[in-house]
């Protein structure tokens, strides 16, 4: 199926399957993908701004003009998919869809045309690369959304991996801040040195299940995201070099919709050559005190549940407990039946 036009979707009389028609969309994007989490009891929201942000910098692995599909029934938007593609770090190149339906219309199929577009459209791209990379399809399913790990496996996808939000509260007490190592020191980080950061970031996370777009475009999307805050991140420094850090945030939209006060560390790393002291428990520490001082009440993190470094054992031993789990799903791209 061609990605570029709109297209009747059979079997279901009036639906219409589109491209990308610029900003325009998203309202209605975040309006069916917000509306698809409270539908399935997921702790989370996403704003316009915060779209606007990703999809305004296209690259070779996500333009949203070419990995978008809009669904509309008798002109009304009522779901949508995004693709996009990232080599992973155990050597395969994924192929990753997503996307939301509205509650309204959904068990109607509107899922599965959108989801078997995103597969045409992959072997479409795919075609045009020559690398001898495995191919593999991706998606992530949270929980409890019973109906997108049935799509899943309707499609042939399989679990391939866990991953965990974990919470606490930073009302009470909290552990202590204790001295960096001799030689480290703790800096602030200008919007200037945010590249450095996102290097070092990605760099600490290449020995990591999955694969990371380390791209120039995709840090833009990060740094003009609304909650794009370097006050809120505490780093670590060996003189001029990076060696660990935590990179927080705070989402006024969720929280707003949620009714929570809650405070993300979004990012915790260190860089291989500083592991082993003790850095990441320092700086979650340090990063749970910042988030009690900016006013909020709780803290919330992600977590693979396989991940080599411990990190699930470090968490759980700050006070951090599972509140979400969600599946990585994949197949092979060739086995998946039209």
């Amino acid at each position: 199926m061609k990605t570029d036009t709109a297209a009747p979707a059979a079997d279901i009389p009036g639906l219409v399957l589109r491209a990308y028609a610029g900003e325009a969309d998203i309202p209605d994007v975040v309006r069916i993908q917000n509306a698809e989490w409270a539908a399935v009891g997921t702790c989370g929201r996403v704003s316009v701004d915060e779209y606007v942000a990703w999809w305004r910098h296209p690259n070779e692995k996500f333009d949203p003009a070419r990995d978008v599909r809009v669904a509309e029934l008798d002109g009304r938007v009522v779901g949508f998919a995004q693709s996009e593609w990232v080599d992973t770090t155990d050597g395969l190149r994924e192929y990753r869809s997503g996307g939301a339906v509205d509650p309204s219309f959904a068990r109607r199929g509107i899922g599965s045309l959108l989801l078997a577009d995103r597969i045409a459209a992959a072997r479409e791209l795919d075609a045009t690369y020559t690398d001898d990379r495995p191919r593999m399809l991706g998606m992530w399913v949270d929980q409890r959304n019973a109906g997108g790990a049935a799509l899943a496996e309707r499609f042939g996808y399989e679990p391939a991996r866990w991953f965990f939000d974990m919470e606490r509260s930073i009302v009470g007490g909290l552990p202590e801040i204790e001295p960096l190592p001799d030689g480290l020191q703790l800096r602030p980080v200008t919007a200037e040195q945010a590249w450095e950061l996102w290097v070092a970031d990605h760099e600490a996370f290449r020995d990591h299940w999955g694969g990371h777009d380390d791209s120039e475009a995709n840090f833009r999307r990060w740094r003009d995201s609304p909650e794009f805050d370097p006050s809120m991140f505490l780093v670590v420094w060996d003189g001029d070099e990076i060696a660990a850090g935590v990179l927080n945030a705070v989402y006024p939209q969720e929280n707003l919709e949620l009714g929570l006060n809650r405070g993300w560390l979004d990012s915790v790393f260190t860089r291989r050559a500083w592991r082993r002291r003790g850095l990441a428990r320092n700086l979650i520490a340090r990063s749970l005190h910042l988030l009690r001082e900016r006013g909020l009440t709780d803290a919330v993190l992600g977590v693979d549940a396989d991940n080599p470094s411990g990190a699930l054992g470090l968490y759980e031993s700050v006070g951090f407990a599972v509140t979400e789990r969600s599946t990585a799903w994949r197949r092979p791209l060739e086995e998946v039946p039209s």
